[in-house]
């Protein structure tokens, strides 16, 4: 059984930070507007604070240059948990959730990689942000930005066992690009490995796909 599925199911009112899948994309707080990652694309009230003229191969470039981080002996002290600590956003899903911030400092963090990659990058707000992978891949289909095209630049969802329910998620990534044979390449953060690292995945492993808004 994978660490994030037991993350994900051990989930507790004390103890949730620290278990849930990380899936967040945050603010540095005070930085940017907050963009509640259950409010809907088109209802937000300032779209405009995304920033123009990012295209899916930026995300890849800044992400790919991530490959090597790796945690430490307790599954955390990255960057991006680090930033995530520091957002808005990780004071909301404590609120929903339960726990306390410093739960997440050695979360599991597939999600805090690509959500930082986002904020990095100025899209935050079509990227999304959550500690929860489930909770991340709803908001992408509940915006009708989901689907089952592996367009380099979209996020990811995985299910280890091969369920096609999103409430099955166990981790995400970005698509790098679809190999042609049934895999794709991905890079993602908080592999079985503990590092942000490229991989090649089965397509049957895949719960679907979120599509951010870029310009090309």
């Amino acid at each position: 059984m994978s660490l994030h599925r037991i993350a994900r199911k051990l989930r507790t009112p004390a103890l949730a930070p620290a278990l849930v899948t990380a899936v967040c994309a945050g603010a540095i707080a005070g930085a940017a507007p907050a963009y509640a990652v259950d409010t809907p694309i088109d209802k937000q009230a300032a779209p405009q604070g995304i920033k123009a003229g990012v295209k899916a191969q930026d995300v890849l470039d800044l992400a790919l240059k991530q490959v090597g981080i790796s945690e430490n002996s307790l599954g955390g002290g990255t960057k991006f948990h680090q930033w995530y600590m520091s957002s808005q956003r990780a004071r909301e899903t404590v609120a929903r959730d339960g726990g306390s911030i410093a739960g997440y400092a050695n979360a599991p963090w597939c999600a805090m990689f690509v959500s930082w990659v986002g904020e990095t990058l100025g899209v935050r707000p079509t990227v999304g942000w959550d500690a929860y992978t489930v909770t991340y891949a709803k908001w992408f289909a509940a915006n009708q930005r989901w689907g089952s095209d592996p367009r380099p630049g979209a996020v990811v969802f995985f299910a280890w066992e091969g369920a096609k329910n999103l409430d099955a998620i166990d981790h995400v990534g970005f698509v790098v690009r679809d190999n042609g044979d049934g895999t794709i390449k991905t890079v993602e953060g908080n592999t079985g490995n503990g590092r942000v690292e490229v991989r090649t995945r089965p397509k049957s492993q895949v719960v679907g796909y979120g599509y951010p808004q870029y310009a090309g």
